[in-house]
Order: structure tokens, then sequence, then C-alpha cells
């Protein structure tokens, strides 16, 4: 369903009577997970937005020109995704989007937009491909799998010094683009994985699975994957006495893991990569601190798609709402952001992809080593 936020205000006109007109308006879509088990990222996306978006009007606005966001589920379906796309294109009129999250639901619905010639930046989506195929409107505020499983063996080879490597995946774009990143990595390296196996969203009884996974004795197990799997299969493994290393990725950055898990004695440990840490860069202070003062923690994907907004704002102040300019001065421009100065090359990924390793500790809070 779609949710209209930030209301336009009325303007009063001075003259004669009093007589009302409505100002103009950019729409901008806010696409991800708000039903599922990935809902989490979702909630995420649209707090980063919509207190963006708040702060932008307050400021001004675009060119004198109001923000309002317009919501998008898509529950990281594939085909949910596509049908939200065509909505926020024909229904909603939106100018630019700000998503999707998972690789499965960016890769079609950026199909429908790329044709309709819409601005589109996902926080979170790191599939290679996503920016590989020409489109010259898709950004990302995030890094790329081969960035990041390079950033995690590299990890597993030189400071946990794994000789047997375990590597699961879920089946998905994403999930397994991402085993398989990090799997080529190793490669290149000269380590070839002792186990290279799927299991299934949705699924929660891996047992089956870990007991082959005992059975190799690996030093690590690397999934590729979310938190809502993650989670079971870190637990089983520790019930069933299988003490090597766990390590995921940037679907696993959300304190919903512990809950997945059934408590911090069974993430206590747990390595993951992701960017580093947004809430520790001095530009993000003050933004921070609102949310904060809100009771809303900028964990994860938050500050992402804050600074995908400003991205978005920043264009279409230099430019116009002219979308093949816009992209052309992204592209030729550094943004500053709430996580620091931004710069994107043709392809529209990031320059510079800051990815590092963080560990779980016993109280279920993560910590960038």
């Amino acid at each position: 369903m779609s949710i209209k936020t930030l209301t336009l205000p009325l303007a009063l006109l001075s003259g004669l009577g009093a007589a009302f007109y409505a100002q103009a308006d950019i729409t901008i879509g806010v696409a991800g997970p708000f039903t599922g088990p990935n809902a989490t990222y979702g909630a995420q996306y649209w707090k980063g937005a919509t207190q963006a978006a708040a702060d932008i009007n307050a400021a001004g606005g675009i060119k004198g020109e109001k923000i309002v966001l317009v919501q998008g589920d898509d529950a990281c379906e594939p085909k949910q995704a596509v049908a939200v796309a065509n909505r926020l294109v024909d229904e909603e009129k939106v100018s630019a989007v700000v998503g999707h999250f998972c690789s499965s639901s960016t890769m079609p619905s950026s199909e429908v937009y790329d044709e309709a010639g819409v601005l589109t930046i996902t926080p979170g989506s790191t599939n290679p491909q996503i920016t590989e195929r020409g489109m010259q409107n898709m950004f990302r505020m995030c890094g790329r799998d081969d960035q990041q499983g390079v950033v995690a063996a590299n990890y597993i080879l030189d400071v946990l010094k794994a000789k047997k490597v375990a590597v699961i995946h879920d089946k998905d774009t994403y999930g397994q683009g991402l085993a398989d990143a990090m799997r080529a990595a190793l490669a290149k390296r000269g380590t070839k994985e002792v186990l290279y196996e799927g299991l299934s969203r949705g699924e929660k009884d891996f047992n089956a699975l870990v007991t082959k996974v005992g059975a190799l004795k690996p030093d690590v197990v690397y999934f590729g994957g979310c938190h809502p799997e993650a989670g079971p299969l870190i637990r089983q493994m520790r019930e069933q006495g299988v003490e090597a290393k766990f390590f995921s990725g940037d679907c696993v950055v959300t304190e919903e893991l512990v809950t997945a898990a059934g408590g911090a004695q069974f993430t206590n440990g747990v390595l993951m990569t992701f960017g580093k840490d947004p809430r520790t860069i001095p530009a993000g202070k003050a933004v921070i601190e609102k949310f904060r003062a809100a009771g809303f923690e900028p964990e994860g994907y938050t500050l992402y798609s804050y600074a995908s907004i400003q991205a978005i704002a920043a264009a279409y102040n230099a430019v116009g709402k002219d979308n093949e300019k816009a992209s052309a001065w992204l592209k030729s421009n550094s943004v500053d952001t709430v996580m620091g100065p931004k710069a994107w090359d043709g392809k529209g990924d990031l320059k510079v992809s800051d990815y590092v390793v963080y560990q779980w500790d016993d109280k279920g809070k993560y910590h960038q080593l």
C-alpha cells in the first residue's frame, strides 16, 4: 500500500480575500520490505528517509519545493517489487526512488525505473550486476559484494588463519551472490571451501545441514544470507557443538539477529562485514542525536537512506528535476552527507567502498574491529 507522509502545506495568498493554492512538490518513493521477515530493513529505510525529507523541507526544500515520500512494500519478493515499481511510476508519478533492499528485488524493479527515466538510489543492494547493466539513472549508497567478499576472505585467511571454510548461502540473488564473491576471493588466494551448499529462505530447521557441517570440522562457516535464517543456523550449530567461527555479511546488521538466534549467548563472537559504522562519522552527529532523542537507534541502513535522500536533493538543487542531468551531475560531483562526502563513478557505484569487519558481543551488540 502507499503511505504518503510530510503532507503538503497550503500557502495563504495575500491580496483581495483569502485564497489558497497547493505548493509544488517532489515525490520520492521509498521501496523495500515493510512486511515479512526482513521488515526491519524497510523500517530503517523509512526512518532515514522521512527524517532527511523533514530536515530538507524545514530548510526550504529543493528550490522551494517540498519533498513528499510514498512507501512501497516489496516484502523482499521480486514479483511484488515489480508491482511496487509500476505503481510508484504510473500512479504516484515519483521523480526518484530510494530502494530497494534485497538485490533480488532491486534487479527487476530497476528495469521499470530505468524505462521510466526515474533516478534510483539503493541504500543496501550489493549484488554487482545492479550497476553493471548500463542504467544511467541507477546508483547505490553502499558497496558491492565483490568488495565485501574480498574483505571477508582476507580476514578469514589473514586474521583467523582458517584452513577449512564451509560456505552456505540462501539461494537468493544477494545471499548466493555474496557467498560466491567471498568464495572467489578465497580461490584467488589458493583456498577452496570444504563445503558449498544452499538452504531455503523461510526455513528454520537446519539440523541436517549442521550435522554435515559438523562432520567436516571447519574453522569458519561463512553464510551468505540475512538474519532470519542466520539466527537459527547459528543456534543449531552451537547446540550441536559446532564451534567454528560464524561469519556473514551486511544482511545480519540488525539486533534482530540476536532475537532470531535465541539470545546473545549464541551470537557472541559472530563476525560480519558492513560499511564503516556511519554512527561514528562526525558529519552525522546532529542527525544521530535527533534520532536518539526520539527513541530510535539509527543502526544498519538508516543513515544510508538519509544520505540517499540528501544525494537526490543535492542533484535536483544543482540542475533541477531533469533526471538525465541529475544523474550526470552525481557522476561528476561529490555530495556532503551524514556519512561524509560521497562520490560515484560512471556506473553509479561509490568511488570509495569502506567495508570493515564487526563482531557481536555477549550483550547482543556489534562493534567494529
